[in-house]
């Protein structure tokens, strides 16, 4: 699954540039130019990184990195504040709240390219591998190809995003809309019920002749890639 990435900035201009030379690179972009709009995105479905301005419009770009680093789940959220505060004084007081890195407006975007791709490096390396692996199955990326046991498994492009997404966050536990949002996107409407087609479909390739059964459903509606299948 492409790196998903959230730029919370209100001058759309700038929103609209590194949008497009983020996705250039080949990453998911989503853009918010309000912080309590933004909070509550992240709160829904934390992407993989964040670019948050520091002045925004209702909640400040630096009380929402104070938010984040609160909760559990978004804690080791990879953020790089951005923005026109460059005096020593501020810079320590944004990495102090949680940021990772600090870029000061104008700024240079190969060097803000280059600062995405080693936070990212560290923080979801499998975001960025080419083959992801877990039990006896691989996916590979580039080549489009999921083998299990050695044996190619015939996916379709949905299953094929959706196995992506599983792997790399196994363990972890997704609700339909979660899954929804991000394997198809925000921008488009389809009932939840259709994740639970496409991931009867993963299973059936998956499981062709196998005795285990690495994705597990969770009462109320939700999906893992079992943590317990990587031994």
């Amino acid at each position: 699954m492409t790196a998903r990435i959230l730029i919370v900035e209100d001058e759309e201009s700038l929103a609209i540039m590194l949008r497009y030379n983020l996705e250039k690179e080949g990453f998911a972009v989503e853009t918010s130019a309000h912080g309590d709009e933004a909070d509550i995105r992240i709160r829904e479905n934390p992407p993989d990184l964040a670019v948050i301005d520091w002045m925004l419009p209702g909640l400040s770009g630096i009380e929402l990195v104070r938010r984040l680093r609160l909760r559990p789940e978004t804690k080791q959220l990879p953020i790089i504040m951005l923005t026109a505060r460059g005096e020593e004084p501020e810079r320590i007081r944004g990495l102090a709240t949680g940021a990772d890195d600090y870029i000061v407006k104008p700024f240079s975007v190969p060097e803000l390219l280059a600062r995405v791709q080693a936070l990212l490096r560290r923080a979801k390396p499998q975001s960025l591998a080419s083959v992801l692996s877990v039990g006896d199955i691989q996916l590979d990326r580039d080549k489009k190809r999921a083998l299990r046991a050695g044996r190619e498994i015939l996916l379709g492009p949905t299953e094929f995003r959706l196995l992506e997404f599983l792997m790399e966050n196994v363990g972890r536990v997704y609700a339909r809309e979660q899954v929804l949002n991000s394997v198809w996107g925000r921008d488009v409407y389809i009932d939840e019920r259709t994740v639970d087609v496409h991931v009867g479909r993963l299973r059936k390739a998956l499981n062709r002749g196998k005795e285990t059964d690495p994705i597990r459903t969770v009462r109320g509606g939700g999906y893992a890639f079992d943590e317990r299948y990587q031994s």
